[in-house]
């Protein structure tokens, strides 16, 4: 098998959710796994002065509908923007490199897991309890060592790592994606 596809997103991303609904098709599609990779919107946007589309005038509007649409468009029935939104995600990203590191086949179950606790059952993974409860909906997971991965400075430090290679940004990208993996990363 190929290399697997690197798989950035933020558990308070629509958009990440969206695309991951659909992340593990397009890349069996191309023989390949997919490497699920969390990080924190919250510190791009400190880098690049940007915020959560929702909060900036005019676009917030809209983007609340385009996800909402989006979501269809996909096939994605399982999907809600969340009553409190955005949330940051620190609590949900650590626990899922935890999950990586110690039980990597349970990788992809878990971030579906926590993704579908924020945005179809209206869970706050900000709250440490909560991403730990969803975590262990999964089952191999261990509920309390979860929640301690959270605290763990491994998984702090972790986290503040996640970013590499060719970068495609949100669902919206699947086909430029497609057509980077067929024609070989041209």
């Amino acid at each position: 098998m190929s290399e697997p596809l690197h798989f950035y997103f933020d558990f308070s991303s629509p958009y990440g959710y969206l695309a991951s609904q659909k992340i593990e098709a397009l890349a069996a599609k191309h023989g390949r796994g997919v490497d699920w990779r969390p990080i924190l919107l919250g510190a791009v946007f400190k880098v690049d002065g940007m915020a959560p589309l929702t909060e900036i005038p005019l676009k917030g509007d809209y983007a609340r509908r385009d996800m909402d649409r989006s979501a269809r468009f996909h096939g994605i029935n399982a999907f809600r923007l969340p009553s409190k939104f955005p949330i940051p995600t620190q609590a949900a990203a650590r626990i899922l490199l935890w999950t990586k590191d110690k039980h990597p086949t349970l990788a992809a179950p878990v971030a579906k897991a926590l993704y579908r606790a924020y945005f179809f059952d209206n869970r706050d993974l900000s709250d440490p309890e909560v991403a730990a409860d969803a975590a262990a909906t999964v089952a191999g997971i261990d509920r309390a060592l979860a929640r301690a991965a959270i605290d763990d400075p491994v998984y702090k430090e972790a986290l503040k790592r996640e970013v590499d290679g060719e970068p495609f940004w949100g669902l919206d990208r699947f086909d430029q994606i497609e057509r980077w993996l067929s024609s070989g990363g041209f």
